[in-house]
């Protein structure tokens, strides 16, 4: 075999792999009359919730579904749309109290005996998790099933508060531990609450969890570096940083799929918040992945759903504004290998032929 055909099929074998990477069009969902808006969380069928401000400079829950962007608040206070489920139940605060929002109708779901609360999530079988002020000085996690809002306790500390939960109720949040101190990142299932540790240093937070129990969020390292973490089949793994000096960048996860596609953001040395997507052993900055030709300068928070959609905040001319990224499709693998294996037998023929003649 010639050299060219070598080089020919060498570059087929990297394109190969470099296609595994996804690329994105990103969509700027605009406000609610503002200059600013934030998408929070997204469901299955791409609907997103988060927040905006409105043209009066107040900052409204917002439901962006089918291309459009709706105001969720009933009433002049301030409020943030935190998460949404499959059926398009919606949950927040809305002032200092908890809400789902639901067939157009936004209802408080109360605190656990205090004067504040926050919805965080809600899964498919309408179960709520957030946090609440109890009257006694302290923040508790708690759930939020069939109208009654139960405190789901702490790792033996004071405090606590839930951030996600999945279809089989599991719940993950911080916690501080026995004696107080730094919060730890929990996994709470069947009544129990479990530490997950840290990687080696004095904090953790949980962030997110997907159907198979996989948790992802934030530890501090034994070198006192805050880094973003995948926790699966009892062991928390580092997932890194976007690159810098060891000790001037930091990571942390926000949102992971049943993929187990983890999204995050990431600083490096010291620099501006550049939001991630690890997958495979690899992290790569969102925004490299982003179609040519956009105006996004940069991409900040973010979460994602089971199609591998993104959405969160960025920056577009100069603006925070909320967006977008859905998967452009590509060929399935065993198209591209047929297209590679047909490839290579053209460039063989060609060199058999050139051999004959």
């Amino acid at each position: 075999m010639n050299k060219k055909l070598l080089v020919q099929l060498a570059l087929l074998s990297v394109a190969s792999q470099a296609w595994a990477l996804p690329t994105y069009t990103i969509a700027d969902l605009g406000t609610l009359g503002g200059s600013l808006s934030a998408a929070v969380d997204i469901n299955e069928a791409g609907q997103i919730v988060g927040r905006s401000y409105t043209a009066s400079g107040a900052t409204h829950a917002f439901l962006y579904s089918n291309g459009v962007m709706t105001d969720l608040s009933t009433g002049s206070s301030s409020s943030y749309g935190e998460g949404i489920n499959d059926h398009g139940q919606i949950v927040g605060s809305s002032g200092s109290r908890a809400f789902l929002y639901a067939d157009g109708v936004m209802t408080d779901i109360g605190t656990l005996g205090g004067s504040s609360s926050s919805a965080q999530r809600i899964n498919n079988a309408g179960e709520v998790v957030g946090y609440s002020d109890t009257g006694r000085g302290y923040n508790r996690a708690f759930l939020y099933s069939n109208g009654v809002m139960t405190d789901i306790g702490t790792l033996g500390g004071t405090n606590s508060a839930a951030f996600d939960i999945n279809g089989s109720g599991q719940i993950v949040g911080a916690s501080t531990p026995v004696g107080g101190g730094h919060a730890h990142a929990f996994v709470y299932s069947n009544g129990s609450m479990t530490d997950i540790g840290t990687l080696g240093g004095v904090r953790s937070g949980a962030y997110g969890i997907n159907s198979a129990g996989e948790i992802v969020g934030d530890a501090w390292t034994t070198q006192g570096n805050r880094r973003a973490f995948l926790y699966t089949n009892g062991v928390m793994m580092n997932l890194g940083t976007l690159g810098g000096a060891e000790n001037a960048s930091y990571s942390y996860a926000t949102g992971i799929n049943d993929r187990r596609q983890v999204v995050g953001t990431s600083w490096t040395d010291g620099s501006d918040p550049h939001a991630f997507l690890f997958e495979e052993g690899r992290i790569v900055d969102l925004i490299s992945l982003v179609v040519p030709d956009s105006r996004w300068t940069s991409l900040i928070e973010v979460t994602i759903n089971n199609d591998s959609q993104i959405a969160g905040v960025g920056i577009i001319d100069g603006l925070y504004h909320a967006f977008l990224m859905s998967p452009v499709a590509i060929p399935e693998p065993s198209t591209f290998a047929l297209l590679t294996l047909g490839l290579a037998g053209f460039g063989a023929r060609r060199w058999r032929k050139t051999r004959l003649t």
